[in-house]
């Protein structure tokens, strides 16, 4: 099965540089409205969220060795969304390849998530890619009364339990407990991606604290489990450091490739949902 490489840094942190600063392409309103089913009962479990908050936002610049290629930002909007009596949390992410890197290889793409404020699932996913010459367009409808996703092309898939599109895992793994975590744990997000359903994984490394622009942070430091020979030579090649804290914020993820290099680093934080786990 072909993969995008970013898919492979899909839990905590790469995935957000393929986001967008364009206008959007959807008429949400009725999208959303229509995602959600309405005059049905379901019991979705009500999960407590405790990592972020309405209003968050989140941008980060990316290194592609020397050269600074693009920034990218996560918000979440400020107001919930109702549709057919549910609460929804709307993230939008907005990014943009920058300088050399844009001249021979623009990146104008964006993803939308629309979550369930009670069970912290999606109900829409928007994605709108621009990358180069390549182009393309997703609505992906999670129904979480008959299990199944509507890709918005005629075909359904079979929806599994806590399952999450691209970004809204993004938010779904900071939401995890790592109280108890120990050396080598590992941790999985279900995820439907390009009409299939997929499992990511991570491995607890333990605890560092690190030093970024934004000064020095106690952070948790992670591998996600990636595919080696295609991009990576080793396991250990991608690490990613989350702040140590309720937050868990992406701090840094750093990921040695068989082309070079890359490093993507917080730099702006606004409206975060708890103190952060920062060194004075």
């Amino acid at each position: 099965m072909k993969r995008l490489f970013w898919l492979n840094l899909l839990v905590f942190l790469f995935v957000i540089v393929l986001l967008a600063f364009n206008k959007s392409f959807v008429p949400e309103h009725e999208l959303i409205k229509n995602s959600v089913a309405n005059g049905q009962i379901i019991d979705l479990p009500k999960v407590s969220i405790s990592a972020f908050k309405l209003g968050e936002k989140l941008e980060y610049k990316l290194h592609y060795g020397l050269v600074n290629a693009g920034i990218a930002k996560l918000e979440v909007k400020p107001e919930l969304k109702n549709a057919n009596g549910r609460d929804i949390i709307h993230v939008v992410g907005d990014g943009y390849s920058t300088g050399t890197f844009d001249w021979f290889f623009k990146v104008r793409d964006r993803y939308e998530t629309y979550i369930d404020k009670d069970a912290l699932v999606p109900w829409l996913f928007v994605r709108r890619v621009r990358e180069g010459g390549f182009k393309m367009d997703q609505n992906y409808k999670f129904n979480w009364f008959t299990k199944k996703v509507d890709n918005g092309e005629g075909k359904q898939f079979e929806l599994h339990d806590n399952t999450h599109d691209m970004i809204s895992a993004f938010y779904a793994a900071r939401n995890l407990d790592f109280t108890n975590a120990k050396e080598n744990d590992i941790f999985s997000v279900n995820s439907f991606v390009d009409n299939e359903n997929f499992t990511v994984k991570i491995r607890y490394v333990g605890k560092e604290t690190i030093t970024t622009d934004l000064g020095k942070f106690k952070c948790i430091k992670f591998r996600p489990l990636v595919q080696r020979g295609r991009v990576f030579k080793h396991e250990e090649d991608l690490n990613v450091w989350i702040t140590d804290d309720k937050n868990h914020i992406p701090l840094r993820a750093q990921a040695k490739i068989l082309v070079g290099s890359i490093k993507m680093d917080l730099i702006k934080y606004e409206n975060i949902a708890n103190p952060i786990a920062k060194v004075e």
